[in-house]
């Protein structure tokens, strides 16, 4: 691939593909740099290092991926069928993009995720979802660190095959899903303080 043309979007692009391909730890400067035919230094014009990259690929994945999910539940009746079509879209990039959803996992520093339209457009995803069940601070943040942890152990367990017993994956999904509706409807709600 010719060098001209060459821009840190491309570089970002062939990232993700790269991580899709090899694992988000097989994205490295020297790969990347070899993918379009140059040397690695011609790559710092366009990333400051290999940390900025995984960012940058952090922001796009995350885009497609809250994307996917916000197409996935819009015109859905609140409640469990949003919830299920929020969670079936999160594993379906999960599972269908390995790599990319592993960037999607990094932490980014504050300033960068409060500047990202993808993650403002996440957060107005979530609230979305969860608005319907009724729940306030702190128990929100609770209830979306509930779900995350589910969908995320879910898929890292599934992709690499560690359910062995023979009930059907899918089946253990949407009993999990429906589980955690019935949770949400029910959330235990923290007791506030006169003053909070």
């Amino acid at each position: 691939m010719p060098r001209a043309g060459l821009t840190p979007e491309r570089l970002v692009a062939a990232a993700v593909e790269l991580a899709d391909e090899a694992g988000l730890e097989g994205v490295t400067l020297s790969a990347l740099a070899r993918r379009f035919g140059v040397k690695d230094a011609s790559l710092y014009t366009h990333v400051r290092s290999l940390k900025d990259l995984r960012t940058r690929m952090a922001l796009l994945a995350g885009g497609q991926m809250i994307d996917r999910i916000a197409g996935a539940v819009e015109g859905r009746e609140a409640g469990r069928d949003t919830l299920a079509a929020f969670a079936s879209a999160y594993r379906a990039y999960a599972l269908e993009h390995p790599g990319r959803y592993a960037a999607t996992q990094i932490r980014i520093e504050q300033d960068l995720l409060t500047g990202s339209p993808a993650m403002r457009r996440t957060a107005d995803v979530i609230s979305g979802m969860l608005r319907p069940y009724g729940l306030e601070e702190p128990d929100l943040t609770d209830a979306v660190r509930l779900l995350r942890s589910t969908f995320h152990g879910y898929c890292a367990l599934e992709s690499t095959g560690a359910f062995g017993a023979p009930r059907d994956v899918q089946a253990s999904w949407d009993r999990a899903i429906h589980a955690l509706h019935v949770l949400l409807e029910n959330w235990p709600r923290e007791k506030r303080t006169p003053d909070g």
